[in-house]
């Protein structure tokens, strides 16, 4: 992963504080087709997105712990999280870890299925994977515009 640094914020559409950050990072996944509700940090303080390579990142105050409720699954996001997004898939991911049964394993690749199945497919750098509805990581507001 590259070090962010303020060369790469040159070539990059950078935005500050927590609305805006999550107003953007909510657009992007939006716009690669992945769902609004994947990545619910709080608090952020900077994101940015290298349209070029498609380098992302995501600093927030504190790490963030949420479950998904749908899945029971709980998730933890570090203060800085950073990927690769291209459409339909996020590769590289870094500060993302999701439990299972009783360890805590980190994600490095989403995907949604392409022609659409209805099912988001999460892999660990060991290649685990397991896949889940898409429905679990929507936003709410999006659930009752559809």
């Amino acid at each position: 992963m590259p070090v962010i640094t303020e060369e790469l914020k040159a070539n990059a559409e950078v935005y500050y504080g927590d609305e805006l950050g999550k107003e953007k990072s909510k657009l992007l996944l939006q716009e690669v087709g992945l769902p609004r509700g994947l990545l619910p940090l709080e608090d952020i303080i900077e994101c940015g997105y290298v349209k070029e390579t498609g380098f992302v990142w995501l600093k927030q105050k504190k790490k963030k712990e949420h479950t998904f409720k749908k899945i029971g699954k709980p998730v933890t996001y570090a203060t800085e999280v950073t990927a690769y997004v291209e459409k339909f898939k996020i590769k590289k991911l870094t500060g993302v870890k999701t439990k299972e049964l009783l360890v805590w394993l980190t994600l490095s690749e989403i995907n949604v299925d392409d022609p659409p199945t209805g099912k988001i497919t999460f892999r660990t750098p060991t290649g685990l994977s397991r896949s889940f509805p898409v429905s679990a990581f929507e936003l709410e507001e999006d659930k009752k515009e559809t």
